[in-house]
């Protein structure tokens, strides 16, 4: 009997070489290869540290590598400048529209706009704007909230600002209590030419520096101790296993070398000399510690914005609106140094009794082995530091 299909067992041959075979099921259309299991959902963009994290270490959230500090750090100096330039540029365009005068300093002048309350409200505003390049670069590039730069909270906690600024105010009656005792104890160096400028001089510069003192101040503690503190409290170097290693780590684990560098920097971009630089480096120290002993920025905002005010409000009144930054007697420095430690340790003292938070919370409201019990709160002269 003749087989059907010729080839061994019955079975059709093959097609001819190059020709597709048939689908097995059926015709389908081709699909593209998505890889092995489902797509991986796509996480957050911000992350946060792990609870009981101290205020110096808010930077170290899981997403932390060890460029986001550095990067970071070089994109506030970059942008920083840059808006600066900018608003100089735009400051002179604006003085040469309204009065047809281009600045000229050659012939001994110290004013850039042609009004020394126009140079003070330029030169606060070019630190003030500081601030949100800080927070900009805690979000884009360290990935986490901008509000943890301000505390442990991850926002700045407004009562306990506003009991640091009682405070402050009493640290300002102090000092300049303090102040009048240290003059009495050295030369009288003025000329006798100091005195009340008037209302219309006075009014104008006065409400330049309420309005941009307490910016200048804020972005001046939010660079140097909020995101400069953290940058280097976030290189903890916990991985070293060697016996260096572990000792540096046991150094880097604290808030020292943050407080240290930190300092350093602040004091550094001011123009006091002798023991003047003593003075500025003490008050960003004081600062700092204050930071990493309450958990926030709020105790050294306070501290720094009553300072400043009253170092640009005592000089305006009597037309001196350039605060000179230059030698400073020991008197005067123990003078302020003395009421700047007595309001740290007010502060610290109040913390502990209003159960201030000082270190991350955790799932459930739980801030962590470290931290002080909760307290039920919502949500929400001197010379020019």
């Amino acid at each position: 009997m003749a087989q059907p299909y010729p080839g061994q067992y019955g079975t059709p041959p093959p097609p001819p070489y190059g020709a597709p075979y048939a689908a097995p099921y059926g015709p389908y259309a081709p699909q593209a290869f998505t890889g092995y299991g489902p797509p991986r959902p796509k996480g957050p963009w911000t992350a946060g540290p792990p609870p009981g994290t101290p205020f110096h270490r808010m930077a170290r959230t899981p997403l932390h590598r060890w460029w986001r500090p550095l990067a970071g750090s070089a994109a506030i100096i970059v942008a920083g400048m840059a808006l600066m330039i900018g608003m100089l540029v735009v400051a002179i365009v604006i003085r040469v529209i309204a009065t047809g005068d281009a600045p000229d300093t050659g012939n001994g002048s110290d004013t850039i706009l042609g009004n020394s309350t126009a140079d003070l409200a330029f030169n606060l505003a070019a630190i003030a704007v500081l601030l949100p390049v800080a927070l900009l670069a805690a979000w884009l590039l360290q990935r986490r909230r901008p509000g943890t730069l301000a505390s442990v909270a991850g926002r700045v906690r407004w009562r306990w600002l506003l009991t640091c600024c009682g405070l402050a105010v009493g640290f300002c009656v102090l000092s300049y209590g303090s102040s009048i005792v240290a003059s009495a104890f050295l030369p009288d160096d003025s000329s006798g030419g100091e005195h009340w400028v008037g209302w219309g001089r006075f009014v104008p510069a006065a409400i330049v520096i309420i309005l941009l003192v307490p910016l200048q101040s804020s972005a001046e503690e939010v660079v140097f101790r909020g995101w400069l503190l953290q940058a280097v409290g976030a290189c903890t170097l916990e991985t070293r296993t060697g016996r260096v290693g572990r000792a540096f780590s046991a150094v880097f684990r604290t808030p020292w070398p943050g407080i240290i560098v930190g300092s350093a920097a602040f004091t550094s971009l001011h123009g006091y000399t002798g023991w003047g630089i003593l003075d500025i480096f003490v008050f960003g120290a004081v600062a700092a510690w204050l930071a990493t002993r309450t958990g926030g920025l709020e105790s050294g905002i306070a501290l720094h914005v009553f300072n400043n005010l009253l170092a640009f409000l005592g000089p305006a009144a009597v037309g001196q609106l350039d605060i000179e930054q230059g030698s400073v007697p020991w008197q005067a420095v123990a003078a302020d140094v003395v009421p700047m430690l007595l309001y740290a340790a007010v502060v610290v003292w109040l913390a502990r009794r209003k159960k201030i938070q000082t270190v991350t919370p955790g799932p459930a409201g739980d801030a962590g082995p470290d931290a002080l019990p909760q307290d039920p709160e919502p949500a929400f002269v001197s010379r020019p530091q």
